[in-house]
């Protein structure tokens, strides 16, 4: 029997997954990303300086990182080396995002793939305090406030305006926490949402605005940094700013990983369904000041967690064989094609042939092989490569659920790697503010290199490549600049890592290979591939950029000196 889930909810953009299910267990998958890609070619011509103000528009969600990602690329071309003031915003940046993301994953996006509402409006509201207590310290933990929780929860069923939890798979056999677990987790639920509110202004104070924050320039950042401008990052903004991560790093640690540690009791079977294709990437990120990142690079195979290989951005390819783009050679993304082929039905359709062409979305692979990115790689690559806070998390959550290191290639295990890395980023946060607030004390205030910013100083032609481990996973742009223009411009995006579809040799994608085995207890409600799909986190919008067909102009901005 073929199952279609298209579109798949809960994510960022569109995707279309179709399973083919025997005996009750999905025996083949097909991952479909059924938008055109674009943004490379919208890049084409332009000043290089300005790609990043358009590559973190390929989506609402992951911003800054595509960004980061894009500057990065345009530096490593031009030779140019960022100040640490720079390094430090750039950092304390992307780890905001990390943080807020993952946390809306958890409750927001994959939430409903584990947690009942209806199950939580029978909850005894005392023993969802008793549960509550037994987690963590957290405040909000008496038979009262889980009492309003449910009286809240009751009268948003009873208005009949479910928005969107109507089309939930509510009462589904595959949910297996207890009531009262349920009920604790849609608290959370609804506590995360006026959290995330708060944690996000962080990107405002350093960026200006969230999403899209509009400080990142080539050479550094344009954020202000000036002890005596209350226009400009100084002591004041800073203090502010490390309250508001000791308040987030409270949330993570006493809700977001204990209720984590709640779900993977709740659903032992699940640290072994999902498994995938156990060849891990990690491009590597958050540089340290003593030349260290934070999250080392490095590939795994075949889910060995003894060794770590060495990443070689080089060995990475674009295939197009079953993608709707011309050309057929696996291409390194520095000499990427992206040219339009598209050979499917008529949009939108409900059969498609996936025996030929059957997605935008490419097929990178590294040294032909299929590999997986994301907070899995990220925390086996720091762990196999022995990184001390990575091992002490990793074998703290595993001791604690008396599972081996196995567990991990898992759809439970992508999970708790996503909450375990979360809480390392929260940790490291006020540090990082500890070191930009030393800068500042010692008259440091340098924010950017500007000595390569005028087009007249750069090489007739110059390429470079810019990685960053976004909350997803590995992200890398590669530039092409001549005679001072983008040349050419490619990016490889986590999803396309991670949703790709088969390659020349018939290799299926990261998550279409996870989907195999996974049970599926009823046809009309596939809950167990979403579980699946979303431990991964898709973002379709940033595996395939959105383009107007006609090249029309849309708008015009105008900047008036």
């Amino acid at each position: 029997m073929k199952i279609v889930v298209d579109p798949v909810t809960r994510i960022e953009g569109h995707l279309r997954i179709e399973t083919q299910v025997d005996a009750g267990a999905v025996t083949d998958a097909w991952s479909t990303s059924p938008m055109f890609r674009g943004i490379e070619n919208v890049l084409v011509n332009r000043d290089p300086r300005d790609a990043w103000v358009f590559t973190q528009r390929i989506c609402g969600v992951c911003t800054t990182v595509s960004a980061l990602a894009s500057v990065r690329a345009v530096e490593n071309a031009l030779g140019i080396t960022i100040p640490d003031n720079a390094r430090i915003i750039r950092n304390l940046m992307e780890a905001a995002q990390y943080v807020h993301d993952h946390v809306v994953h958890l409750y927001h996006l994959h939430g409903p793939d584990w947690i009942d509402l209806t199950a939580a409006l029978t909850a005894d509201p005392a023993a969802a305090s008793s549960l509550q207590r037994s987690l963590s310290a957290w405040p909000n933990n008496s038979t009262e406030y889980f009492a309003a929780v449910k009286a809240k929860l009751q009268a948003f069923v009873d208005s009949g305006q479910l928005g969107l939890f109507a089309g939930g798979y509510w009462g589904h056999p595959a949910y297996d926490l207890s009531p009262e677990a349920s009920l604790v987790l849609m608290a959370h639920y609804l506590e995360a949402l006026d959290w995330q509110r708060e944690f996000v202004k962080i990107h405002a104070i350093l960026g200006g605005k969230n999403p899209h924050p509009q400080t990142y320039v080539v050479g550094g950042m344009a954020t202000a940094v000036d002890p005596t401008s209350s226009r400009a990052v100084n002591p004041t903004s800073v203090s502010r700013m490390k309250a508001i991560a000791a308040t987030i790093k409270t949330f993570v640690d006493q809700v977001y990983v204990p209720d984590l540690l709640l779900l993977a009791r709740s659903y032992p079977a699940w640290t072994s369904i999902g498994r995938g294709v156990g060849n891990l990437l990690c491009v590597g990120d958050f540089p340290e000041r003593d030349g260290t990142r934070l999250f080392p690079s490095g590939v795994i195979r075949n889910r060995s967690l003894g060794s770590v290989e060495t990443l070689d951005q080089s060995r990475i390819t674009e295939d197009i064989t079953r993608s709707w783009y011309t050309g057929a050679t696996p291409l390194h993304p520095a000499d990427g094609v992206t040219q339009v082929a598209y050979t499917g039905p008529t949009p939108p359709f409900e059969a498609l042939d996936t025996s030929g062409r059957y997605s935008y979305g490419k097929a990178p692979r590294y040294g032909g092989a299929v590999m997986e990115v994301g907070p899995l790689a990220r925390m086996a690559v720091a762990y196999a490569a022995n990184v001390t806070r990575a091992r002490q998390l990793v074998d703290g959550a595993l001791g604690t659920l008396g599972l081996g290191t196995d567990a991990l290639f898992s759809t439970v295990g992508r999970m708790l790697t996503r909450a375990l890395e979360t809480q390392w980023l929260a940790e490291r946060i006020s540090p990082w503010l500890d070191e930009l607030s030393a800068n500042i004390a010692a008259g440091n205030l340098t924010i950017a290199d500007t000595t390569k910013w005028q087009p007249s100083s750069w090489p007739a032609t110059a390429t470079g490549y810019g990685t960053t481990e976004a909350p997803r996973g590995a992200l890398g742009h590669w530039v092409r600049i001549s005679d001072q223009k983008i040349a050419n411009y490619q990016i490889v995006i986590p999803s396309t890592w991670n949703g790709s579809p088969r390659d020349v040799a018939g290799n299926r994608g990261a998550w279409e290979q996870a989907l195999l085995g996974v049970p599926v207890h009823d046809a009309e409600q596939p809950l167990e591939i979403l579980r699946v799909v979303h431990s991964f986190d898709p973002c379709m919008a940033c595996a395939v950029h959105v383009l107007d067909a006609e090249g029309a102009e849309v708008t015009e901005v105008t900047v008036v000196p």
